[in-house]
């Protein structure tokens, strides 16, 4: 079956709000084995609205919509929806109750333009709305469905998992199953030329999509019984890993560099502490942005200036003037000075020139030293970024978790 999604609000054309409901839709309909073509935005133009659904129809077995389903006038999905398939609006009385409800729930008294959330196309399947009140609809019409659904992400999103998701399913019959494997630190051309064959398979297909500093290789078979795909993915990722190595270091769609370094840590019940001077903060962000980070983590060091370098780390003056705030001297002395301040296992800092100003001939804007202090002692490691200042950032922090994670895999191996 073939999907498209048709994201209605001027707000989207104007950039005001990004469209996440489409992209969330997108890869929910993926596990379906539905396809999507086409992602549509149109404004709040009943004229446009009807033409983008037109176009969406002829092209499409699911339209579906996001969007326009509020109580001002310019929300105008579902009457224009109903309007271009012909179908009259009728009060449905469980909606309005519902709206009624919710409203008083809130403290706030119901008012007349409230009114028009209750009103659905004839015959349509009602979808009740459990985190607002504009309720959505399934439409079946010649073989076609439409279905419309809140713009809200967290009424569309709850809307779509408990109720859209279970229809679509029953009739598609098949899912796509897919993994998602993370490898760091090395080029997307590279990772091409060592997986260049298993990009011919035919099945399961192979896909890379990359970020900072790292690549998703994505794995995926349509099946009719989700069982059936292990049989067919586990091959070909044991694969996948014996020639990537340590660089290949998650497997899941919601795993990343810092959940992977807070596992690690967890499991052999090790602490870290962070001290930073050119990302101010990030890494340790990082890390305390997964839930049960305080496990593993107690305190961490923005140092900025070469005073509080010296001052909280316990940098000798010395280094800094020999070398500079940005040198493999100071990164060491600072993730030695951060270990014994917290009395962590591990201990990482980062000093660089994050830009777009500051850099020399001989230290060049992106240039950062990250350093490393456990019980064997401290030593640093030299990067070179290129980018904005946001990107050499997060090249930082990324590099500074991955070095961290190196240390450990190698200390197991000892």
């Amino acid at each position: 079956m073939i999907c498209e999604i048709l994201s209605i609000g001027t707000e989207l054309l104007m950039g005001q709000v990004a469209n996440t409901d489409a992209q969330y839709i997108s890869r929910r309909l993926s596990a379906l084995g539905i396809s999507v073509y086409h992602h549509t935005v149109v404004g709040d133009n009943v004229l446009r609205v009807k033409d983008a659904l037109k176009c969406a129809l002829d092209r499409s077995d699911i339209v579906i919509t996001t969007g326009g389903l509020g109580p001002t006038e310019d929300d105008l999905t579902k009457e224009t929806v109903a309007e271009y398939l012909s179908l009259p609006l009728i009060m449905h009385e469980e909606s309005l109750e519902r709206i009624k409800k919710r409203i008083q729930g809130f403290g706030g008294v119901m008012t007349e333009n409230n009114l028009k959330q209750a009103y659905i196309p004839e015959g349509a399947i009602v979808m009740p709305n459990d985190c607002g009140t504009a309720p959505g609809c399934i439409i079946e019409s010649e073989g076609k469905t439409v279905a419309i659904l809140p713009g809200p992400p967290r009424e569309m999103q709850d809307m779509f998992e408990k109720q859209l998701f279970p229809y679509l399913e029953k009739k598609s019959g098949e899912t796509l199953v897919s993994r998602y494997l993370h490898i760091f630190g090395v080029g997307e051309s590279m990772i091409e030329t060592k997986l260049k064959d298993l990009f011919h398979l035919g099945t399961p297909t192979l896909a890379l999509y990359c970020s900072t500093c790292e690549t998703t290789a994505r794995l995926s078979v349509m099946v009719k019984d989700k069982k059936d795909a292990d049989g067919i993915l586990d091959p070909v990722e044991d694969d996948i890993r014996a020639r990537m190595g340590n660089a290949l270091y998650a497997e899941g769609i919601g795993e990343s560099m810092p959940t992977t370094v807070l596992k690690m840590l967890k499991e052999r019940k090790k602490h870290v502490s962070f001290a930073e001077s050119c990302t101010g903060g990030m890494l340790a962000s990082s890390l305390v942005d997964i839930s049960g980070a305080s496990d593993v983590f107690d305190m961490s060091f923005v140092t900025y200036s070469n005073e509080a370098k010296s001052k909280i780390l316990g940098v000798d003056p010395g280094i800094i003037r020999a070398f500079g705030a940005v040198s493999p001297e100071c990164a060491r002395a600072m993730a030695i000075g951060a270990r014994e301040k917290s009395g962590a296992d591990y201990a990482l800092s980062i000093t660089g020139i994050a830009g777009p100003d500051g850099g020399t001939a001989e230290k060049p804007v992106g240039l950062v030293y990250i350093g490393l202090a456990d019980k064997e002692g401290g030593y640093a490691h030299k990067f070179l970024f290129h980018g904005s200042r946001d990107t050499i950032r997060i090249s930082s922090v990324k590099h500074a978790l991955n070095l961290l994670r190196l240390t450990i895999l190698n200390t197991d191996d000892r």
